[in-house]
């Protein structure tokens, strides 16, 4: 089992667990507030956080699985080489938005919501915990994109 087949089943567990958690957060949101009439103080709050993790963490599974939207308007057009050669590009792309955005970006905003010591309003759980998922994506999108770079590399190869 490669580690790109390793990472997939984590994120696939992940994801289950989240989806998992969130259903069963926002049943019992609505239950709670029109069955007892006495709304959940915490339930609306884990539903925002659990929704970032699926976004996120969903979002790195697609990109891992290349099965992300796109408009291919250019892929049906393109030669095998050219097309081999624009989704390298993409990749880099994809590379440069990870790092930048994501892991640089989602380091500074975990590490600035733990220093300020910011916690959640129901939950009262520190905020770095909700936004750590940022970081993460963006490192696993990045090796995504760098392994498809590599599988990319080797078909160039078999295309001369």
């Amino acid at each position: 089992m490669t580690i790109r087949n390793k990472i997939d089943k984590a994120l696939e567990f992940l994801l289950v667990i989240l989806m998992g958690s969130l259903v069963l957060d926002v049943v019992w949101q609505v239950t709670s507030r029109f069955i007892f009439k006495d709304p959940s103080s915490f339930t609306d709050e884990l539903a925002t956080f659990l929704l970032i993790w699926v976004g996120l963490a969903g979002a790195t599974y697609v990109k891992g699985k290349n099965e992300h939207l796109a408009i291919d308007i250019l892929h049906t057009k393109l030669s095998p080489r050219n097309l081999n050669h624009m989704m390298i590009f993409i990749n880099l792309l994809v590379i440069a938005f990870a790092l930048s955005v994501m892991v640089i970006g989602g380091i500074w905003l975990v590490y600035t919501r733990f220093v300020l010591g910011q916690l959640s309003a129901a939950l009262q759980l520190p905020v770095g915990y909700v936004y750590i998922i940022v970081p993460i994506s963006g490192l696993l999108m990045c090796y995504y994109a760098i392994d498809d770079i590599g599988l990319l590399i080797k078909k160039y190869k078999t295309l001369k």
